[in-house]
């Protein structure tokens, strides 16, 4: 492990449009499927009760076959696969509502019916005609192609985490932890050997370890999450309270998507533009998770809840165990170091500056799980700053995780914008 320190194409995209225009007005011809059929995915994961590995998981896999299958019409970027062709004339909006109909159905059929009636509204604003078949056969097998793609990728069966003696600064199971075996133990184990969307192995961001345990940036972190973590806190301020629940309650499939509807909507990027930006932001929200993964069970590092309790077991001067410490937010049933939501976060919004940029944009994130909770942002860093925030505050990061998986998901986040769906220039 290394550590981190043509022209029958454009014919075809217009004439599709053009008809789209002619036969149901501007209105409809401005709409983008890529955009819509991006929020189904997102909604239909959730909806089946996926985790939010998973949901990252799932979330690549629609996104690319959408990517595949429209830019096989337009040829815009690079391919994802490379094996898809599109017949000339090929409609890419019923390319991107196909692939994406075909990837959730198959993994998601409990949700048939609501899929079959989108996929029936959506087609339904493109003309009947041979490019609205090719297009359809094309998405059908970018999608195809993707399934099989992933069918033996690491993600299942699952696999658990049996904790050892308790010793300090090692893992132990925290009261949610479900029972295997008449022992508490820890889940996603499986979830380091997945293979990644966008890098080569997850092994190659293999991050320094975190602090000792009686360090004095240990013992900063370790007294910042008792102060303002715990559930009883009264310095906890209402601003850090509600970012807390909010991104305990969202995902980062969750937030990115939706940080992307809104971003691709403001700049009116094309349809192939979209389609890349959603499959390039969700490869490096996977690829983060995995190699944050990867670094939680090497290091195996405990969460502030088990290390608070056991304060007075760490040889550091400066921490003072509370056996009634209590974390705001529950804490999730795998090892601290680094943040999940830290790396894959970090992991979109590395990308998204690449092809965004930092700042001027208007973003508004809600979520129906906490209604009374709307945050605003302007630049993605606010973003981060506040999931940052949002796990510590939250009592189950010290803000050294939080630290060690910003630097973890701009890395990777970094190789899938550089090695990934790169545009093709006029003498390729």
């Amino acid at each position: 492990m290394k550590k981190i320190h043509g022209d029958t194409k454009k014919w075809a995209l217009g004439l599709c449009m053009l008809m789209a225009t002619l036969w149901f007005g501007s209105a409809a011809a401005k709409a983008d499927v890529v955009l819509d059929w991006n929020a189904i995915a997102v909604n239909t994961a959730i909806t089946n009760g996926q985790n939010p590995f998973a949901q990252a998981r799932y979330a690549a896999i629609v996104q690319l076959a959408v990517f595949e299958s429209v830019n096989a019409i337009t040829g815009e970027y690079h391919p994802y696969l490379g094996t898809i062709v599109a017949p000339p004339g090929a409609c890419p909006e019923a390319a991107a509502i196909q692939a994406a109909y075909r990837v959730l159905s198959t993994y998601f059929p409990a949700s048939a019916s609501t899929l079959d009636a989108e996929r029936a509204n959506s087609l339904a604003s493109i003309p009947d005609g041979q490019a609205k078949t090719d297009g359809i056969a094309t998405g059908e097998a970018a999608a195809l192609a993707m399934i099989a793609l992933r069918a033996n990728d690491g993600s299942s069966p699952p696999q658990f985490k049996i904790p050892g003696s308790p010793v300090a600064g090692e893992w132990q199971a925290t009261p949610s932890c479900p029972i295997v075996n008449g022992i508490a133990v820890g889940v996603a184990l499986q979830w380091q050997n997945v293979t990644p969307f966008g890098i080569p192995s997850a092994s190659d961001f293999l991050l320094d370890p975190p602090p000792a345990l009686a360090s004095r940036e240990y013992a900063k972190a370790y007294n910042e999450v008792m102060t303002v973590g715990s559930i009883y806190s009264t310095e906890r301020p209402q601003d850090r309270s509600n970012v807390a629940l909010f991104y305990a309650a969202s995902s980062p499939t969750q937030v990115f998507n939706q940080v992307v509807q809104q971003v691709a909507q403001e700049r009116w990027h094309s349809l192939t533009e979209n389609a890349r930006a959603l499959a390039v932001v969700n490869m490096a929200m996977n690829d983060s998770l995995v190699a944050s993964f990867l670094n939680k069970y090497h290091y195996n590092f405990w969460r502030p809840e088990t290390a608070i309790h056991a304060g007075d077991t760490d040889g550091n001067r400066k921490t003072q165990s509370d056996p009634s410490f209590v974390p705001f937010v529950t804490t999730p049933c795998f090892p601290s170091y680094p943040s999940n939501h830290g790396s894959a976060a970090n992991g979109a919004v590395e990308t998204l500056r690449h092809i965004y940029g930092e700042c001027r944009h208007s973003i508004t994130l809600s979520n129906p799980a906490v209604p009374d909770i709307v945050l605003q942002y302007t630049t993605f860093k606010q973003i981060t700053d506040d999931i940052s925030d949002a796990r510590v505050y939250g009592g189950i990061h010290f803000r050294t995780d939080q630290v060690a998986g910003e630097r973890l998901g701009k890395a990777v986040g970094r190789a899938v914008y550089r090695n990934n769906l790169r545009r093709k220039h006029h003498y390729d």
